[in-house]
């Protein structure tokens, strides 16, 4: 989530025009995040996010995101569920950007988890996998290691000690795309589970937001994905791995749905592209979001040190020993 488009009250009639919801008497932008426009808006009685679709979105993607999350909120997965127009679309156009509203998620992301929430998380992912599986919508992943490369090659590199960091992160990406698995179990991912996209209230979790990374992808992703995300402990910008929050990630995943011995051998690998695929995206935040927009760019270095921590592993045990 973050600000680059400006919306004014001209642009919430659009919005009170076009959609069967209580009047719109308030709105202002969330700054959290970093790839779409988001706001919060009010009604006398009930809170809606608005998102507006910004240039990673493909608007032939768009549906893929508002359908899956209908499907998994009519499943009992706790998420935003998209509100169709009185001509039955989810989207509307906004600033000449496509745009949709979503319901509101009640709780609030935590700054700090316990091993006992990554437990939760685990069984809610979990339950997520089993009913995606089953869910006849497909998406490529658009940012699979295959689609690092060009993300790679447009970062602007200024110095060269950067140049050497380029050096670092080709060999890198090299060395991840040539080990990367085959014919894992796969069905539908969130793909971008940071801690700021899992709500909790009263200490429990009650859901997830912000599927637009969403794709068809190795389940085992996802908890590298996780594991990159929720457990590391961060001291003075140092970054640790928390073996215990590992552990209980996948108990908890464990306990709904099994992982097999050959994702089990693939999870370093995975835990590689993960991390190199958030090095890239923040190295590309860095040195090419526009100062105008409202945003806070979030620091490259935190995952340049969980790579280097994924380096020094190996196998599936190093993770929990």
């Amino acid at each position: 989530m973050a600000v680059y488009t400006k919306i004014s009250k001209k642009d919430i009639s659009i919005i009170n025009n076009n959609f069967s919801i209580e009047t719109i008497v308030s709105f202002h932008g969330i700054k959290k995040g970093i790839e779409n426009t988001n706001y919060l808006l009010k009604s006398k009685n009930k809170k809606y996010i608005l998102t507006i679709f910004e240039k990673r979105v493909s608007k032939k993607e768009i549906p893929f995101f508002m359908k899956l999350m209908d499907i998994l909120s009519r499943s009992k997965i706790n998420c935003p569920k998209p509100l169709k127009t009185y001509n039955k679309d989810y989207i509307i156009k906004l600033k000449n950007k496509s745009a949709c509203i979503v319901s509101f998620l009640e709780g609030k992301d935590k700054k700090l988890l316990k091993p006992s929430d990554c437990y939760t998380i685990g069984k809610f992912i979990a339950r997520m996998h089993v009913i995606s599986k089953r869910i006849k919508l497909t998406r490529k992943n658009s940012m699979g290691i295959n689609k690092l490369y060009p993300l790679l090659n447009s970062i602007k590199f200024k110095s060269k000690q950067k140049s050497n960091l380029k050096f670092f992160l080709k060999n890198n990406l090299d060395n991840i795309r040539k080990n990367w698995p085959k014919k894992l179990p796969k069905g539908i991912i969130h793909g971008d589970l940071f801690i700021d996209n899992i709500f909790f209230k009263k200490n429990k979790l009650s859901g997830i937001i912000d599927f637009y990374f969403a794709a068809n992808d190795y389940f085992m992703y996802e908890i590298a994905i996780c594991i990159n995300a929720l457990c590391f402990d961060s001291k003075k910008r140092e970054f640790s791995i928390n073996k215990q929050k590992i552990k209980n990630l996948i108990r908890g995943y464990e306990s709904i749905k099994q992982i097999s011995l050959k994702e089990k051998s693939s999870l370093n690998i995975l835990c590689k592209g993960a991390a190199i695929r958030y090095l890239l995206t923040r190295l590309y935040d860095y040195s090419n979001t526009p100062k105008s927009a409202l945003i806070k760019i979030k620091d490259p270095n935190e995952y340049y040190q969980k790579l280097l921590t994924h380096n020094n592993f190996n196998s599936f045990e190093d993770y929990l020993n």
